[in-house]
């Protein structure tokens, strides 16, 4: 059986994105970080997403991105909602951008061309190795996002929702037992 990728705590986090500040695309990067973090999605996900699906017409970040059956795992369409942080952290990456067309890729290489899931994957990794995070990868966010609603008492409908899961029991597989959960759990009775 292959090791999880690891799930971070929010100082992990905190150390994470502070190497990812230290990167040549700093603000890309937070951003690429963030919406597996903060909104469950995968990283082929990420690399499809375009300007449209983020940008409203009026130029505002949307609060939910529509991710069509060509932009997920599985062909099935579905809608990641974003959280005022992620919408925020958005909106600053957003900024930096030139958009010559609002069907171009949100992430771009320099030659502006979309990346693809596996050259994203590369970087992401490089950041979760440069923060010290061995067993970090390209999923550790998703898990990490899971792992967080699960001991914030979600339950496991609505996470398989979130993530877009048809399974329960794949989401399942997604959440880490942390220590001091149990502790926690043991409190309550």
């Amino acid at each position: 059986m292959t090791k999880q990728a690891k799930t971070l705590n929010e100082r992990e986090l905190q150390r994470l994105l502070e190497c990812a500040a230290a990167t040549k695309s700093a603000k890309r990067n937070r951003a690429i970080l963030l919406l597996t973090h903060l909104a469950g999605m995968r990283i082929g996900e990420v690399a499809a997403v375009r300007v449209c699906d983020v940008l409203a017409t009026d130029g505002t970040v949307r609060d939910e991105i529509n991710l069509s059956a060509m932009q997920t795992k599985g062909n099935k369409s579905r809608t990641v909602l974003l959280n005022e942080r992620m919408r925020s952290e958005l909106e600053s990456y957003v900024r930096t951008l030139r958009i010559k067309d609002v069907k171009q890729a949100l992430f771009a290489t320099q030659r502006s061309a979309a990346f693809t899931a596996n050259s994203l994957t590369q970087i992401v990794n490089g950041i979760y190795k440069q923060a010290g995070f061995d067993s970090g990868s390209s999923h550790s966010g998703r898990r990490t996002f899971l792992t967080n609603l699960a001991e914030k008492g979600v339950s496991v409908r609505v996470m398989m929702a979130l993530a877009g899961h048809s399974a329960m029991s794949t989401t399942q597989r997604y959440i880490d037992l942390r220590p001091g959960v149990l502790r926690n759990a043991i409190e309550l009775v």
